[in-house]
């Protein structure tokens, strides 16, 4: 009687030596997919409102408010045209709301002036208690 022959090929000779498992680096990618895919509806994005676009006079749009906030080309910060730093800015919008609390400050940027002092100046605002504020633009 013959005798069968039981050939065992070892794993590596199976697969080739230049053969690498991505079963872990898939699992990891969809793990990650889902993470993203559950934590995408929770993030609150920072957005502005623009105001519809129409042809207006500049007096009808820069009306008068007791809370005007310039900043100029050298990145100074002034308020009802008086030069203030960040901390000063934020004591003065603090005591201003207690006593205009329905007023909207208004911020003129100048275009030459960093992103950075706009966003010093939005915390400001933010933490003395408004809602909201408007960015005036002026054409050159």
């Amino acid at each position: 009687m013959r005798r069968k022959r039981r050939f065992v090929i070892s794993q590596k000779e199976s697969f080739g030596e230049g053969f690498i498992n991505l079963t872990p680096l898939i699992d990891v990618v969809f793990v990650v997919l889902v993470a993203f895919i559950l934590i995408a509806p929770l993030l609150e994005v920072d957005h502005v409102e623009l105001a519809p676009a129409s042809v207006t006079s500049e007096n009808d749009v820069t009306h008068k408010s007791p809370l005007t906030i310039f900043v100029r080309e050298d990145n100074s910060i002034w308020f009802n045209h008086r030069l203030v730093s960040e901390n000063e800015l934020l004591g003065i919008l603090k005591e201003k709301k207690r006593n205009f609390p329905t007023e909207v400050p208004q911020v003129y940027h100048d275009q030459k002036a960093t992103f950075g002092t706009y966003q010093a100046v939005k915390n400001c605002v933010e933490t003395a208690g408004y809602l909201q504020m408007d960015v005036i633009l002026k054409n050159k």
